[in-house]
Parts: structure tokens; sequence; C-alpha cells
């Protein structure tokens, strides 16, 4: 009689969304949302977790966003994907960070320990993951549209580019 045959055991990173979340402060400043965490590995961070079987990554952002920080939030972009392999200390995860609006005051919840919002020159202390290098590519973006906005750099040609004729 034949063996059935062993299935193959697949190793797969985990799907996670993380949320750059841009709020008004009280002195109608923008800030960003940021949680403290509550399970290991500790520190602040951007809201996010796992994506859950069957749901898409627009909406386990907009349900991270409100489980973690009470926000209802209007997704504005995508900003990047990140996977290097040693992101999390947990195991391998593979995240898609989103750039949302909220909306409501920021509360704790699920995860998080704590929750605040910081403007951008005060996130100057060691954040969870790899959190700081997403937040760094972010303000780099917001940088690469105000100079586009301003006319210091064409879209089509660098730098002070002249229209076409």
């Amino acid at each position: 009689m034949a063996r059935p045959k062993k299935e193959p055991v697949y190793r797969n990173p985990a799907p996670t969304v993380d949320l750059i979340i841009e709020v008004k402060t009280g002195r109608g400043k923008k800030g960003i949302v940021l949680i403290k965490r509550r399970n290991p590995p500790y520190g602040w961070a951007l809201p996010g977790g796992f994506v859950d079987y069957g749901e898409s990554l627009e909406s386990a952002a907009v349900r991270e966003a409100r489980e973690e920080t009470s926000l209802d939030v209007k997704l504005l972009r995508q900003l990047h994907t990140y996977s290097d392999p040693d992101r999390d200390p947990r195991k391998h995860t593979i995240t898609t960070v989103f750039v949302a609006r909220g909306r409501g005051t920021p509360e704790a919840g699920d995860d998080a320990g704590d929750i605040g919002v910081f403007a951008g020159r005060a996130i100057d202390y060691p954040l969870a993951f790899d959190h700081r290098e997403i937040l760094d590519d972010y303000f780099r973006s917001i940088r690469k549209v105000r100079r586009t906005r301003c006319g210091l750099e064409s879209p089509r040609g660098g730098r002070n580019a002249r229209p076409r004729s």
C-alpha cells in the first residue's frame, strides 16, 4: 500500500498594515498619532497590525486604526511596502503603510497602552520595528510634494525644468 504524500509545509511572511494618521492638534497644527505598545516589542509605534484572512489591506488599515486609536480614518494614499525579514522581531512580516486623515479624539485601545499626537520634529526617539525608517520616508515624500507644488521641481524633468512648448 502506497503511503500518502506529505503536504509541503510553507513558511510565508504574515501580511500587516501600518498607518500614519494625520490629525489636527489642539493648536490647529498637524500631528501624527503614535501608540505606546502594551505588548512586546514595547515602545512607541505607528498604529497597525495583522491582516485577517479574507480582509483587504484597506479594510485592515481602517479596522486597526479604529481598534488602536478609536479614530475613524480616511485613507489618503499608500506610502510604501516594507519587507525586510528582520523588521519584526517576532516573525517575518510584510507591511503596507497607509497615510490617513483621522477624525475624532485619539484614545488608546486594543494593543495600545498609551497614545499621543506628535509633531514631526518631536519624534526624535527610538520607535518600535522599522517605524523610524517609515516616518523618515513619509516626511521625505511630503517635502518632495511641497517642492513640486512650489515649482522647485518638475515631475517631468527634475529640478527647475522648463515646461515644454
